[in-house]
C-alpha cells in the first residue's frame, strides 16, 4: 500500500485549536470523487481539500464538504498553500502559489514566521447582483427565521460572489446569537436569487455567521464570503474603499477566527488569515478501498 499523508491545520487563527480546522491530503493523483467525498466525511470538517500534481509553483486542488464537492473556497484555499509552504519549501520566507481549482488558477501568497503561516489569496474582482425586492427577500428570511425587522434598516439582502455566490444579509447586532436555519428548502429559494448560500453580516462589529443549507452545520470561518461580504460593505459606504477590513467568525462555536480582506486599485479582492499546524498522520487504509 502506498503511503497517503495528510495535514491537519487550523486556518483564520490566532493559535493551534482556534480558527477553521482543514484536512490537506497530499498527493491525491488519480483518485476518485467517491474516496474524497468520504475521506471528507470522515474527518468531520466542514471541508478537506485533496492536492495533485504538486510541485514548486502550486497544485491541483478539489474541495469538498461532507455533502458536495466545492468549485471554490477560502480557508482549504490557503490552509493547502500554507502546506505547501512548510513542505516543500520551508527554508523561503516568502512564496506564491498557484492552485487550479475547477478550471480556475487561484494565487496565494504565503509568508513563514516560526510555526504559523500568513496566507493571501487573490480572489479576482467581487460582483455584485441587483438587491433583492421584498418579495424576493421573505421566503428566504422566512427560512432563516428572521423577519423583516431585523435587517439593517436602510440595507438591502444582495448576493455578491468572487468564486461562489452568497446571499449578504445585513443584520442588527442582537440577531446573530439568536437565529437558527429552519431545515427545508432554504437552498432551493437560495438558488432562485442566484446564491448558494446565506451569509448573515452585523455590519456595525463585521462579524458573520453562516450555515449548510440544512442548518446542521454552522462554518466557523468562510473565506470565499470574506471578499463578497468586503465587496457588499464597500459599494454600501460601510467601509472606506482603501481600507483593510477585518471580519469575525466562529465565536459561537467558540472557535473565534479572523478574516483580513483588501482590495486593490483593480479591484481585486485579497482574502487572508494565519495558518497554524495542529497534526499530520497517514492513512491506514488503501485509499482507492476507502
Amino acid at each position: 500500500m502506498t503511503s497517503v499523508r495528510y495535514v491537519h491545520v487550523d486556518v483564520f487563527a490566532s493559535g493551534a485549536m482556534s480558527g477553521n480546522g482543514l484536512a490537506v491530503f497530499l498527493g491525491a493523483d488519480g483518485w476518485p470523487s467517491s474516496v474524497m467525498q468520504r475521506l471528507t466525511q470522515e474527518m468531520r470538517q466542514i471541508e478537506s481539500i485533496f492536492l495533485s500534481a504538486e510541485s514548486d509553483e502550486g497544485a491541483t486542488a478539489r474541495i469538498f464538504t461532507e455533502g458536495e464537492e466545492l468549485p471554490f473556497a477560502g480557508h482549504p484555499v490557503l490552509g493547502a498553500a500554507a502546506v505547501l509552504h512548510r513542505e516543500r519549501t520551508p527554508s523561503d520566507e516568502l512564496r506564491t502559489w498557484r492552485l487550479s481549482l475547477g478550471g480556475r488558477i487561484v494565487a496565494v501568497t504565503t509568508a513563514l514566521a516560526g510555526d504559523v503561516v500568513s496566507a493571501e489569496m487573490d480572489q479576482g474582482p467581487a460582483s455584485l447582483g441587483p438587491p433583492l425586492t421584498p418579495a424576493e427577500s421573505e421566503p428566504v428570511l422566512e427560512r432563516l427565521q428572521l423577519a423583516p425587522a431585523d435587517v439593517v434598516e436602510g440595507l438591502p439582502l444582495q448576493v455578491a460572489t468572487t468564486g461562489l455566490p452568497y446571499l449578504i444579509v445585513p443584520v442588527r447586532p442582537d440577531v446573530l446569537g439568536r437565529r437558527r436555519v429552519q431545515d427545508g428548502d432554504l437552498g432551493a429559494h437560495l438558488g432562485r436569487v442566484g446564491a448558494r448560500f446565506a451569509y448573515l453580516l452585523d455590519p456595525t462589529t463585521r462579524e458573520a455567521r453562516t450555515w449548510d443549507n440544512a442548518g446542521r452545520i454552522e462554518d466557523i470561518a468562510t473565506g470565499s464570503a470574506a471578499g463578497p461580504a468586503a465587496a457588499y460593505l464597500w459599494a454600501h459606504g460601510l467601509a472606506a474603499g482603501a481600507t483593510a477590513i477585518e471580519l469575525e467568525q466562529g465565536r459561537w462555536l467558540g472557535r473565534p477566527s479572523r478574516l483580513r480582506v483588501r482590495r486593490d486599485r483593480q479591484g481585486h479582492i485579497f482574502v487572508g488569515g494565519d495558518v497554524w499546524p495542529f497534526a499530520r498522520g497517514e492513512l491506514d487504509i488503501p485509499v482507492l478501498h476507502a
